[in-house]
């Protein structure tokens, strides 16, 4: 195979992971694997990573994996018909007690804590930003907003808010299990979501070196830029980290689609300028 300096990550999916199927891939000329740690068990990532490590050993290529971390579930919870549609101008109320199934004009949220996040003109981007929501009040557990873009909204979509703001932290306690999951099968690399400061790469990095003692394994570490409190921390999370990766869909959410270009062209020049992977 001819060189190139360009590296070709694919992830590994239902369709993607069969013995045939993963030897074409890899043929093709895949050099990452990333197992998404979002979905399956720790036996199914184990599984596929010694797959990928068969089928590379035969064709003698080097192929890394990446576990790539789920971070924390900013998400609304599920609807009893299993969507809604919502309309213009309509209220819809976001309730982190709310244990019931949700409805056309409310619903529980995976992510508890909203209600401290938010306050009353705060802009809410829910389903990669297809739904807007504006926040009219909040009253203890209960965010309260009006809908300004309204459309279909499905089980467990995604909440982000405009210009970033929530607390969430980078690294859950199921992040922390998969880390050890991810050091067992000797994950070459470790993709942390949504992480704002060096700190959090600092945390993710001492987590796998603790787990990765037992087997004699450092992997190498990737900070998912897609928080808008990312941007002026991003010199600081380059060197606490050994890449970087453009996360753009969630990244265009918070800071808006057209400054997502500038922005990765800003994220590549500096990788360069610190010989990280980008």
């Amino acid at each position: 195979m001819p060189s190139r300096a360009t590296k070709i990550v694919a992830t590994l999916g239902p369709a993607s992971q069969s013995p045939d199927m993963l030897e074409a891939i890899l043929r093709a000329g895949v050099n990452v694997v990333r197992l998404n740690f979002s979905h399956g068990t720790a036996q199914d990532h184990q599984d596929r990573a010694q797959l990928v490590r068969e089928i590379s050993h035969k064709l003698g290529r080097e192929v890394a994996i990446m576990a790539d971390l789920q971070g924390p579930k900013i998400r609304v919870g599920k609807f009893e018909q299993g969507k809604v549609e919502l309309v213009n101008g309509h209220s819809f109320l976001l309730d982190a007690a709310r244990d019931a199934l949700g409805d056309e004009s409310a619903v529980g949220l995976d992510y508890k804590e909203l209600p401290r996040d938010v306050k009353p003109s705060d802009t809410l981007l829910l389903n990669d930003g297809l739904i807007v929501l504006e926040v009219t009040k909040v009253h203890g557990a209960q965010v309260h907003t009006v809908v300004t873009v309204g459309g279909e909204l499905s089980n467990n979509k995604g909440i982000n808010k405009q210009g970033g703001g929530l607390s969430a932290p980078a690294l859950t306690a199921k992040d922390m299990d998969d880390i050890k999951t991810a050091m067992a099968l000797k994950a070459d690399y470790v993709a942390v979501s949504f992480p704002k400061s060096a700190t959090d790469m600092e945390l993710a990095r001492q987590l796998c070196h603790v787990a990765g003692a037992a087997h004699d394994h450092k992997p190498g570490l990737i900070a998912k830029i897609e928080r808008a409190e990312a941007i002026p921390e991003l010199e600081a999370i380059l060197r606490a980290s050994d890449g970087i990766m453009v996360a753009r869909g969630d990244l265009a959410v918070e800071v808006g689609n057209a400054a997502v270009p500038a922005l990765q062209k800003r994220m590549i020049r500096l990788a360069h300028q610190h010989d990280k992977v980008v």
